[in-house]
């Protein structure tokens, strides 16, 4: 079972900046799609950003030109470099990945980490 866990999440004022990780854990052959996902509750999980293995990034039109996800393949993390925070971008975020673990595909979410942007 392939286990995601995220670190980095905090309170942080407007216009401030935050980087989240998460580190991918198991028997994996091959992570497929890695990245970013958040939820506030009453709402369904939006994707924020992420990153083939080819390098093909997806960015939420929100976040485009403010955050940025960096995959490091050889260590199966992933970040997500948060800047000019902005209070509607409160949420839990939650990593998420993609593969094959011992020629089984997953699909793994980690537990989620709460980023509160506020004065």
């Amino acid at each position: 079972q392939v286990q995601l866990t995220e670190s980095g999440g905090g309170l942080v004022q407007p216009g401030g900046s935050l980087r989240l990780s998460c580190a991918a854990s198991g028997s994996i052959a091959a992570i497929y799609d890695m990245g970013w996902y958040r939820q506030r509750p009453g709402k369904q999980r939006e994707l924020v950003a992420t990153e083939t293995s080819f390098g093909r990034q997806k960015y939420a039109d929100s976040v485009k030109d403010r955050f940025s996800i960096l995959r490091d393949n050889v260590k199966n993390m992933v970040y997500l470099e948060m800047n000019s925070l902005k209070t509607e971008d409160t949420d839990v975020y939650y990593c998420r990945a993609d593969g094959n673990e011992s020629g089984h595909d997953f699909d793994s979410w980690g537990q989620g980490t709460q980023v509160t942007v506020s004065s």
